[in-house]
C-alpha cells in the first residue's frame, strides 16, 4: 500500500501561481511513477503531469505545458506540481497519484494509489 497525501491548494487569482505538494508514505518502493490529475466540476478526471521517480523523465498534458512543472525531492518521498500563470480553466480538485508501471501513462487506470484530492480555485 501507498499513502499519498496532497497538500497546498487554495484560492488564487488569474496569473497567480500555486505550489502542490505530495507526500507518499508506506511501499513507496514499489512506485515507478507520480502524477497529477485534475478534475472539474461536472467533468472527467483528466491527466495533468507525471515523473519518474528514478529516471526524473516528465510529460505534460498539452493544456499546461510551459506553465506548470512537476519536480520530485526522492529523499523525501515528495512530488511537487509548480503552477504558474494560472487561468480560470484550471480550476479544479487537483489528485496525486502513483503507478508502479515503469513507463508513463496519462490513463487513470495506469495509476495504482490516489491522494484525497486539494482544491484549486482560480477567480478572473
Amino acid at each position: 500500500q501507498v499513502q499519498l497525501v496532497e497538500s497546498g491548494g487554495g484560492l488564487v487569482q488569474a496569473g497567480g501561481s500555486l505550489r502542490l505538494s505530495c507526500a507518499a508514505s508506506g511501499r513507496t518502493f514499489s512506485s515507478y511513477v507520480m502524477g497529477w490529475f485534475r478534475q472539474a466540476p461536472g467533468k472527467e478526471r483528466e491527466f495533468v503531469a507525471a515523473i519518474g521517480w528514478n529516471s526524473g523523465r516528465t510529460y505534460y498534458a498539452d493544456s499546461v505545458k510551459g506553465r506548470f512543472t512537476i519536480s520530485s525531492d526522492n529523499a523525501r518521498n515528495t512530488v511537487y506540481l509548480q503552477m504558474n500563470g494560472l487561468k480560470p480553466e484550471d480550476t479544479a480538485v487537483y489528485y496525486c497519484a502513483s503507478s508502479t508501471r515503469k513507463v508513463i501513462f496519462t490513463t487513470k487506470a495506469a495509476y495504482d494509489y490516489w491522494g484525497q484530492g486539494t482544491q484549486v480555485t482560480v477567480s478572473t
